[in-house]
């Protein structure tokens, strides 16, 4: 319908919890009437007392006119119920518990006394809007609208079209949303929609590497902040969630995509869950938690820098160590300990390819161009001598250094080769367009950058080989790489090309 996004006035929002109480802040604030409504019609007049009470603390730090608060607040109404006549309502957003058969019925209930120009919107974020909208009369009518919370600042909004949504409702919705300050992205009503999906790449990998017995989650915390730029480790970020609730999406996504390998969930997390390893929320997790402050192991103390020399193969490194007082020499003496700094495959298999003997070998990977932590990798077979030796000289740079075992690809490598997979999977698959995928991921889970830019910025053949990699040594299936992904590195192209359809291939 043309204008409609200009034409709504008045919506109605179905859900006094925390998420509903933010869409009604954020409606009311861009100048809707807003109505209120709950099953408990008591929750409706402490809701609209707490938005309140928000506009109030808005006005008190500048962030808009006491004028505009008092304003915002006499567009607040409080229905009579959910199933109240809403004849002049435009939009109904529903925002209650995550349960399929209550929506449904809700909605084939609100088909009754709404009038039929009356658009619903779904705040789900797992369930399909398509089996939603199942229930109405007219499926056409209703679309996934999933704000993030807390709704004010998370300024992304996911609008998901269910199967039989009509075709001008996404674009409509799309320039409603944005026209009320947030950022809308189109998703395909798929598992996890696409943040969740997308946030697969970090978790299941950092799970996996944790299983293997590569690293502690404070080691691979340390690395994914320091290395690859994230706010919060994937540890971090599960404490923070909360593993009853990332091991129930982790779950559902794979069982969603019927066994998909890449997002097979780790074996770890379902007796966590059972021990109430939970995260924050209850003080333990991969973390433990004192007065809500997080306990953290200090980094152990590295051995004093070496007098004997060091080999590296990579200049970069050379320059960092010889700047920092330690020899570096070019050739492999006897005694030497060498340094070797690999990409997509362990420190044993880059020195065996080499010719260099095992027991002198140790790894530091290279991605991130040693800028701000060293990751040094060492394996059964090495010589503890030669390990201390190494792990002096990297020390002596001033930079941290956290020391893990050899696994098939470094730590770093693993966990963005897995996050730019996944998001190409998901362009691949047309489940959204490659803006949409980046926007997404910045602003729903905080990344640097979105993970095809992020693919692009590091090297799109240097994370294609990871992954060849891994599945070469590992044999596992969750490695193998995007056909998008391959594509585009065979022809050279970005992965954040968009206009891919055959006939956008043909104009």
């Amino acid at each position: 319908m043309e204008k409609w996004a200009e034409q709504v006035g008045r919506i109605r929002v179905i859900g006094t919890g925390v998420m509903g109480r933010g869409i009604v802040q954020l409606a009311v604030t861009a100048g809707l009437e807003v109505e209120l409504a709950d099953a408990r019609p008591e929750a409706v007049g402490e809701a609209i007392d707490q938005v309140g009470a928000m506009l109030d603390k808005l006005a008190s730090k500048g962030k808009i006119t006491e004028e505009a608060a008092g304003s915002a607040k006499g567009r607040l109404i409080a229905a009579e119920g959910p199933l109240a006549p809403a004849g002049g309502v435009d939009l109904v957003v529903e925002a209650v518990r995550e349960d399929l058969e209550i929506k449904r019925a809700l909605f084939a209930e609100l088909e009754r006394v709404c009038g039929p120009d009356t658009v619903f919107a779904t705040n789900t974020s797992s369930l399909s809007v398509t089996e939603i909208g199942a229930a109405l009369t007219d499926p056409g009518r209703l679309l996934g609208l999933h704000f993030f919370n807390p709704v004010p600042l998370m300024r992304l909004v996911e609008v998901v079209p269910g199967a039989r949504t009509a075709a001008w409702l996404p674009p409509a919705v799309t320039e409603l949303v944005r026209g009320w300050g947030h950022e809308p992205v189109l998703a395909r009503d798929a598992p996890g929609f696409l943040v969740n999906h997308a946030g697969r790449g970090l978790g299941t990998e950092a799970l996996q590497i944790l299983a293997e017995g590569i690293a502690s989650p404070a080691e691979v915390d340390r690395v994914a902040r320091d290395v690859l730029g994230l706010k919060l480790g994937p540890f971090e970020l599960l404490d923070l969630t909360g593993l009853d609730v990332s091991h129930a999406v982790l779950e559902s996504i794979w069982s969603g995509f019927h066994g998909e390998p890449r997002l097979r969930p780790s074996w770890l997390t379902r007796p966590r869950v059972a021990a109430g390893l939970f995260g924050r929320k209850n003080g333990e997790g991969f973390y433990s938690y004192v007065d809500g402050q997080q306990q953290v192991e200090p980094e152990p103390a590295a051995p004093e820098a070496p007098n004997t020399p060091v080999w590296v193969d990579d200049e970069r490194l050379g320059t960092l160590l010889s700047a920092a007082g330690i020899q570096v020499v070019h050739s492999a003496y006897p005694d030497t300990v060498l340094v070797v700094s690999p990409i997509g495959s362990s420190t044993v298999d880059t020195a065996i390819a080499a010719g260099l003997p095992p027991e002198r070998v140790v790894g530091v990977d290279p991605l991130g161009g040693y800028a701000k932590r060293l990751t040094l990798t060492v394996h059964p077979a090495l010589d503890p001598a030669a390990g201390r030796t190494a792990w002096g000289a990297l020390a002596a740079t001033g930079l941290p250094v956290t020391v893990v075992r050899d696994g098939p690809a470094p730590i770093a490598q693993r966990l963005l080769a897995s996050i730019v997979n996944t998001a190409c999977f998901i362009a691949g698959q047309r489940l959204a367009t490659p803006e949409d995928i980046d926007t997404a991921v910045r602003l729903g889970l905080g990344y640097p950058r979105g993970p095809l830019t992020w693919g692009d910025e590091a090297g799109a053949e240097l994370v294609l080989r990871v992954l060849r990699g891994l599945v070469a040594s590992t044999g596992d299936q969750r490695y193998r790489p995007s056909a998008w992904l391959t594509e585009r590195v065979a022809l050279g192209l970005p992965l954040t090309l968009t206009g891919t359809s055959p006939a956008d291939l043909l104009r």
